[in-house]
């Protein structure tokens, strides 16, 4: 189900015009022991353009646990590679599903909304906690392009730029916090600016 559904939607973009430009894939982590990629969050649009930007390697995305409500829904998330967390009221057993994927050697998509530092910082903070105790990297990603269907329709490009992983090793867990959040937004900032070189 995953796999045909990233291959309609990029057929899908592709067949709109725009199409769909994964910039750097080579900062990826070569290993398979599995990572956390975050990336800027604005629309239902970036989730499905990480998920093609990232192929062949699958990703598992962390959604609130609203979504799940109806058997329906929860079948077609689930089949999408979601998993369920409780963002209003996260404890320990919101860490087991993505920790038990990153040890298996998955990749988990964190996607926190706002393109300011001051923003969705628990989501980051929640994506270092994550990787920081799976003893696995954090890959930031920045998504460009149409935020709505009418958008789409409009033929703009769609572009994710990867980033250099982060080694969290030198951290510790508690008290690096904020270092490490300084560092993902100095990341998306950073992966802006490329994306606006690129175009000059």
């Amino acid at each position: 189900m995953y796999k045909f559904s990233r291959s309609v939607m990029n057929g899908f973009f592709h067949l709109l015009g725009g199409g769909l430009r994964a910039s750097n894939k080579t900062r990826l982590p070569k290993h398979h022991n599995g990572y956390v990629v975050v990336c800027t969050h604005r629309t239902w649009i970036d989730v499905v353009a990480l998920g093609i930007a990232m192929k062949p390697t699958p990703i598992y995305y962390m959604a609130k646990k609203e979504l799940f409500q109806t058997k329906f829904t929860n079948w077609l998330l689930s089949s999408l590679h979601a998993f369920p967390v409780d963002r209003e009221n996260p404890g320990p057993s919101t860490l087991k599903i993505p920790q038990r994927l990153l040890k298996s050697g998955k990749v988990v998509g964190i996607f926190p909304s706002g393109t300011r530092a001051s923003e969705n910082t628990g989501l980051k903070r929640g994506a270092y906690v994550i990787a920081k105790r799976a003893g696995v990297p954090i890959v930031p990603a920045v998504y460009r392009g149409p935020t709505s269907f009418k958008e789409l329709l409009k033929r703009d490009k769609i572009k994710v730029n990867f980033g250099d992983p982060i080694d969290l090793s030198d951290y510790d867990a508690k008290e690096d916090v904020e270092v490490v959040l300084q560092r993902i937004q100095a990341a998306f900032s950073d992966l802006e600016k490329e994306m606006e070189l690129s175009q000059n």
